[in-house]
């Protein structure tokens, strides 16, 4: 499992531990049942504290992301697939609030954009 921790950014490190766990379930990267690495494990893979690690899990596991299973280890939970989509939903959605924000920096219509959008699409 590949985690990039960023000491520049604002975010806290549990924060993009657990942003990024949960990036790869939606995307599919990690399935359902599938283990993750202890938290020992990843805190001397990030080289990070071992505490930092359990809150990024243990956020995961509050949001129904992960299921933790004592002395056996941190599961992909089973996901509820509307939820899934919902979530995935709210992602494209954010996405594309910064698209239209940098549209309008940059003075374009709507038909300009939806003629992009449906030539990309045209594209897939």
């Amino acid at each position: 499992m590949k985690i990039l921790i960023s000491n520049s950014s604002n975010e806290p490190i549990y924060e993009q531990i657990s942003s990024q766990i949960k990036s790869m379930i939606l995307k599919g990267e990690l399935i359902e049942g599938e283990m993750l690495p202890s938290i020992r494990g990843l805190a001397k893979d990030l080289q990070i504290s071992v505490i930092t690690t359990k809150r990024a899990y243990d956020e995961l596991e509050r949001e129904g992301f992960i299921e933790s299973v004592q002395g056996k280890g941190s599961f992909v939970a089973s996901q509820n697939k509307e939820l899934m989509r919902e979530m995935k939903l709210k992602i494209i959605e954010e996405q594309l609030q910064k698209v239209v924000k940098e549209c309008n920096v940059l003075g374009l219509s709507y038909e300009e954009v939806s003629e992009m959008l449906r030539i990309l699409f045209e594209e897939v």
